[in-house]
């Protein structure tokens, strides 16, 4: 004859799941009847104006009506007059700059904001407490100056 399939931890494992699904079954039937006794009604949760939820109902006078029309989603679009207030072009003083590493800072005039400056975004030799013109472009770290000319 063969043998038997069923191990004793598998025989162990079936009780428990049957003791679990009577466990559950019980619960069930335990709320069934505590909703019977307390009235069994729906419970409802309000939202307030601030956002909190209450069980009174908001205050319909306090109610604002919102016309959908008026929401905008998205980013609003440029006008031409912010593009032409904008000024690509910095100026700035060198700070630090060292040849033999090939990079350096600059300090912008308008906000006294450090940028990181390489040799290979000049355009004149730099050397220290030069007065210079500059754009930003974003690097890996940061914005860095670049088109970097002698004033």
């Amino acid at each position: 004859m063969a043998k038997s399939q069923q191990t004793f931890n598998k025989s162990e494992k079936e009780k428990k799941r049957l003791k679990k699904r009577e466990d559950k079954k019980k619960k069930k039937e335990a709320r069934k009847a505590e909703a019977k006794e307390s009235g069994g009604g729906i419970q409802f949760a309000y939202v307030d104006y601030n956002g909190n939820l209450t069980d009174t109902p908001p205050d319909p006078a306090l109610k604002e009506k919102i016309d959908a029309e008026s929401i905008e989603i998205g980013i609003p679009k440029k006008d031409d007059s912010d593009i032409e207030a904008y000024d690509p072009i910095r100026k700035g003083k060198v700070s630090f700059f060292d040849t033999s590493k090939g990079f350096g800072f600059i300090i912008d005039a308008d906000d006294q904001e450090k940028y990181f400056c390489h040799v290979s975004g000049l355009i004149d030799q730099i050397a220290e407490n030069d007065k210079v013109s500059f754009e930003l472009e974003k690097g890996m770290k940061g914005m860095n100056a670049v088109k970097v000319t002698k004033i």
